[in-house]
């Protein structure tokens, strides 16, 4: 039973019903009462905060089935081209949320539920992150499937069902402690399990060369079990299809192969087959070269090529008696996107289709091949570039070595042909990289492999092509000291609302600079320190991001953070002047509450370095000013708002290059600015960590001797930047004038725009503003909605 109103609430609910309606709430209350006795098999008197959570979740998909089946069948008789995005990382984050917000459900759930004596809120913090992801690469193909489906793209999302994502982070004694993210462990009330869908992966064998063709043979077989997560349109009653794959082991499996005896050990041994999809590699720009990781990037392509092949088939485009003559239509009705490398494999498995299955020639299949995929290049870092070594796929998938082999054979002949006797050109555009343990080069098979390539920024893109080939201002304040209490209940500490929130949220990276603003934050309190009476413009800065387990260098500058942190929060002559906060397991979720409270966002990577970065763009439509190199979409940002409307220091890219063939000298900036040194100084002597005086010695060598990012160079340009941003931050007035023009110029950063133009200028398909009809509308109305395109006129 719901409580009693006073009179304030009915004339709350009287006008919020004016709104959301009466039926829609007295609707949602029955389905979630429904749900709560039919699906969870409770009553209020036994039901926990989670099972409402779950009631309300399935009262919101039901109004999801029915145009997540509108819109397939509308797919099928219309026999659009399809958007098939590949990619091995999709950081979701939250669904519920979404979800109510693109159905236009959110106000009359508020309402239901409030009815209902519950609290909205509390409910959505129980859903678990879906953190299939580690950063930008998986938040981006988030955004992106949002968007295609607002769009109006016949489009799918493929990638890898994990069992489990992101690592959750604690932070115990200042130092990173991972643990396991079991996110499915309560169940996920958005995926449908498709066993009918269910595909066979190959790994191992053995290629045999016979009279009717090659074949792959005596392989090893696991299972790819598709599961389908509904992806909803902005109010427009489209919902496409994420399809992630989860690896299962044939009955099978193994059992052949043991006595009778061993029948235990071989029912066990199924878990080899099955950890294909146990868990998300955890690292972020950076390639580590498992077995495991390679069957997850082959697995997921080779179950995706499988399912886009049978739904070409079905189409009236791929259903024409000539096999030859359907897949002439492939690419015009096929288009794969390639996000990043990790599903480069799906070149050489569609080469391998065509060739050995289909039967078409070389040359008809390399034409097809490459007209339909297009690549997306994240990242310059060579450590994060993917080289697998040859001898680890031939073991794994020894025909797609030999295709791979052919490929690059060819595009050395046509190399050799444009440029004769050049062998340091032939030796640097080869797939193949011969010195030391062969490997192949996934960014080149990639390149080689499609028919667009491009960077995720404007400046990326031309590294790219040279080195691989608006909330109100016053809810911008109440988001602050919202964030403020939050802060305070979690990390006991107290913070100054009023003060400016300096926000660096991302992985730990030493490209990301992380540690440059650390030593900022120590010069700010050694400068309190000197001299407490002078005016100080208070600051909380929070940081926040997870470091890749095995990356020594990213625990150590948390740890060296949260060090700093306790000393500066404890130090009564700071005070409430500048305090320090470390995000503990920063995820979307978390994202969602910081970002809208944020002041000044940091984006301070080494000029050349930062693909684009996805945060930033984010911080500039909430109303966060930026202070940033000229890095990745920073680029952009400054074009859109004007350089003037950013706090952008240090060096160009161009300036990077000029001290790289001079030759970086840490030690004369530390002999140049005191402030600097003394900041160095107090690391290297234990100043913030007194019980083991040597903990940071090697982060300074690594500073002074192996610092490929630069810390020093641009420490000076930094800080006195800082001092401007303090400056102005004290004249409300125009602080605001800078907020509003950042704001005002941040429409082109929209996810929307950005498929657009992949659409238009890769994809070869136009956006469609055909919203499709409700599920409630009868079928012959609404076949003659759609062809009369009165999309205008559709009841929302």
């Amino acid at each position: 039973m719901s409580r009693p109103l006073t009179d304030q609430e009915k004339r709350k609910q009287i006008s919020i019903r004016g709104i959301v309606g009466v039926e829609n709430v007295a609707e949602l209350k029955k389905g979630f009462n429904r749900h709560l006795h039919f699906t969870l098999v409770k009553d209020r008197n036994v039901a926990t905060t989670r099972d409402y959570y779950f009631a309300l979740a399935h009262t919101v998909r039901d109004h999801l089935v029915g145009r997540w089946i509108r819109t397939q069948q509308y797919y099928y008789e219309k026999d659009p081209k399809r958007i098939y995005y590949l990619s091995l990382e999709f950081y979701m984050g939250r669904t519920l949320q979404n979800t109510m917000i693109n159905l236009g459900l959110q106000n009359a759930c508020d309402e239901a539920i409030y009815q209902l004596g519950l609290d909205i809120e509390e409910l959505e913090e129980i859903e678990e992150d879906a953190g299939l992801g580690n950063g930008g690469l998986g938040r981006l193909a988030a955004c992106f499937l949002d968007s295609m489906a607002t769009l109006g793209l016949a489009a799918y999302g493929y990638g890898i069902r994990y069992e489990y994502g992101i690592f959750n982070q604690k932070i115990r004694d200042g130092w990173q402690v991972e643990e396991a993210d079991d996110w499915l462990r309560h169940g996920n009330p958005w995926e449908k399990a498709r066993p009918e869908y269910m595909l066979p992966i190959h790994f191992y064998g053995r290629v045999e060369h016979t009279q009717t063709g090659v074949k792959w043979v005596d392989t090893q077989v696991v299972l790819a079990l598709p599961y389908d997560t509904p992806v909803p349109g902005y109010m427009n009653n489209t919902v496409n299809t994420m399809r992630l794959w989860s690896a299962r082991a044939p009955n099978d499996f193994n059992l052949k192969d043991f006595n009778v005896g061993d029948y235990i050990q071989a029912v066990l041994d199924r878990n080899l087959a099955e950890n294909i999809s146990r868990v998300l590699y955890p690292n972020d720009n950076f390639f580590e070269g498992k077995e495991l990781r390679l069957k997850q990037e082959y697995f997921v392509v080779a179950a995706t090529l499988q399912d886009i092949i049978r739904r070409f088939k079905a189409s009236k485009f791929g259903s024409t008696e000539s096999v030859r003559t359907a897949f002439d239509s492939f690419p015009d009705q096929v288009a794969i996107q390639l996000n990043d490398t990790h599903p480069a494999m799906a070149i050489p498995e569609l080469m391998r289709v065509f060739l050995d299955i289909e039967r078409l020639p070389w040359e008809k299949a390399w034409d097809i091949t490459t007209r339909t995929f297009a690549y997306t290049n994240h990242t310059v870092l060579p450590e994060a570039l993917e080289r697998w070594p040859v001898e680890l796929v031939e073991k794994l998938l020894p025909r797609h070595l030999q295709i791979i082999y052919e490929i690059n054979q060819r595009h050395l002949d046509r190399v050799a042909a444009l440029f004769p006797k050049d062998l340091d050109r032939l030796r640097r555009m080869s797939l193949i990289e011969e010195e030391g343990v062969k490997r192949i080069n996934m960014a080149h098979l990639c390149i080689v492999g499609s028919h667009a390539v491009n960077g995720v920024a404007k400046i990326h893109s031309e590294i790219v092509k040279s080195k691989v080939n608006s909330a109100s201002l016053f809810l911008t304040q109440e988001n602050k000291v919202k964030f403020a209490q939050y802060l305070e209940k979690e990390y006991k500490v107290k913070i100054n609302p009023a003060s400016m929130f300096d926000v660096q949220v991302k992985r730990i990276h030493e490209y990301k600079r992380q540690l440059m603003n650390c030593l900022h934050i120590i010069t700010m309190y050694n400068r309190i320190k000197r001299d407490p009476m002078k005016l100080f413009v208070p600051r909380t800065v929070i940081i926040g991001g997870k470091a890749a387990p095995g990356y020594h260098m990213a625990k150590m500058i948390i740890k060296l953070i949260t060090s700093v942190g306790h000393v500066v929060n404890n130090d009564p002559v700071v005070g409430n002047k500048l305090k320090v906060i470390f995000l503990e397991n920063y995820r979307v979720s978390l994202a969602e509450k910081v970002i809208p409270a944020t002041d000044l966002s940091e984006q301070i990577s080494t000029a050349g370095t930062e693909a684009s970065g996805t945060g930033n763009m984010k911080f500039m439509l909430n109303g966060a000013l930026t202070i940033g190199t000229m890095d990745g979409a920073n680029v952009e940002m400054a074009e859109e708002a004007g350089e003037e409307n950013l706090f952008i220091f240090g060096m160009r890219v161009e300036d990077v290059a000029e001290l790289d063939r001079r030759g970086y000298n840490a030690q004369e900036y530390y002999d140049r600015l005191p402030e600097l040194k003394q900041v160095i100084d107090q690391i290297k002597s234990g100043f913030f960590s007194p019980k083991d005086p040597d903990m940071f010695r090697d982060m300074v060598n690594m500073l002074f001797h192996h610092d490929r990012f630069k810390v020093f160079a641009d420490y000076e340009a930094y800080v006195k930047c800082q001092d401007k941003v303090s400056q102005l931050y004290m004249n409300t007035k125009e602080w605001t004038k800078m907020v509003i023009r950042n704001i005002a110029s941040s429409g082109k950063f929209s996810s929307d725009r950005t498929i657009k133009e992949y659409a238009r200028d890769i994809w070869h398909v136009e956006p469609s503003d055909l919203k499709i009809p409700p599920p409630n509308v009868p079928r012959d109305v609404a076949d003659e909605m759609l062809a009369n395109d009165t999309a205008e006129k559709l009841h929302m």
